[in-house]
């Protein structure tokens, strides 16, 4: 198969990626976060191809992408209050809400789960293409499973290309990290992955506290022990390691930073910023490109602690051999 390349400035090449969806093929589609491996949501063959061309395990839920929050109704068994308040203050936007199914949602969608991811996505591309097409899809990160998640449309198709219709390219995302996905199937209000948005941002919306165990064993996209994995061996250190470490070091590796740095010949250094949302957003991209350099190993210095910077933790926790 030939990936088509589409630009998501050209309204004619959105109508395209929308047909190719209509008809069950697979769109690389941009989103504020990564890009999305798109299928439409109400056809479950279709929604099968993404565990193929992902190598995904099908027992593995996806995020269903909506035009607006009326059509959590046709997915969500019940959408409570708490729903709706996070919707009106969030979307479009990089949070996903975790709701109870309703009778028809496929089990392939949900992983055979009993529960469905939700969200309306804010890139205005996917927006226009959900809404002037009446289309919800499934569209989990375009990239091979466990592999590092695609912020640009170039890294789709060094994951995926051939296996898949098109990529609808729509530049660099905004925030580069997966969006937070937060459990409303309980009594208490909990994120199950951390992202953009954080605990005390939603807890203000809902007057309530909301929890973010560190650790938990429920079926959400992510929460698996190693994912999010360049290709190079991948380091992960504090400051104190990273110094010690490079006093030693003979091999060539890269080095991506906020502090430390190195002015070996072997070193290839990257710095880092200190900022925590641009920090997300470069982080996949930093890392893929250092992940084409034919270095021995990529060394990354931790980033720094809060709740702003809980998802880049998150992400480096699954994604390196070595957590200092």
């Amino acid at each position: 198969m030939k990936t088509l390349v589409l630009s998501a400035h050209q309204q004619a090449d959105i109508a395209k990626a929308a047909q190719l969806i209509e008809q069950g093929e697979l769109v690389a589609v941009p989103t504020e976060t990564v890009y999305g491996l798109a299928a439409d949501a109400r056809n479950a063959q279709a929604v099968a191809k993404i565990f193929a061309a992902k190598g995904r395990p099908t027992n593995h839920p996806l995020i269903v992408h909506l035009a607006d929050h009326t059509k959590m109704a046709d997915w969500a068994k019940t959408v409570p209050e708490t729903a709706l308040k996070l919707a009106a203050a969030f979307w479009p936007g990089p949070l996903t809400l975790l709701l109870n199914k309703a009778e028809g949602v496929s089990d392939v969608v949900t992983g055979g789960l009993t529960t469905v991811g939700l969200r309306v996505p804010a890139h205005p591309a996917l927006l226009s293409l959900l809404q002037q097409y009446d289309l919800a899809v499934a569209a989990p990160s375009a990239n091979p499973y466990k592999k590092l998640s695609p912020t640009c449309a170039e890294h789709v198709l060094t994951g995926l290309n051939g296996k898949l219709a098109a990529v609808l390219d729509g530049g660099a995302c905004e925030h580069g990290l997966e969006s937070t996905i937060v459990d409303l199937t309980g009594d208490t209000v909990q994120i199950l992955r951390a992202g953009p948005i954080t605990a005390d941002e939603l807890s203000a919306v809902l007057g309530q506290p909301v929890t973010q165990p560190q650790q938990h064993n429920k079926a959400v996209p992510g929460n698996v022990k190693a994912h999010y994995q360049p290709n190079t061996l991948l380091r992960v250190m504090n400051k104190t390691q990273l110094n010690e470490a490079l006093q030693s070091v003979t091999a060539q590796i890269a080095l991506l930073s906020l502090e430390t740095k190195s002015d070996k010949l072997n070193v290839h250094f990257v710095a880092m910023p200190t900022d925590a949302k641009d920090y997300g957003q470069v982080l996949f991209r930093e890392l893929a490109k250092a992940d084409t350099l034919g270095l021995a190993e990529i060394w990354l210095e931790s980033p720094p602690q809060g709740q702003q910077w809980l998802a880049a933790h998150d992400r480096l926790k699954r994604a390196a051999t070595h957590l200092g």
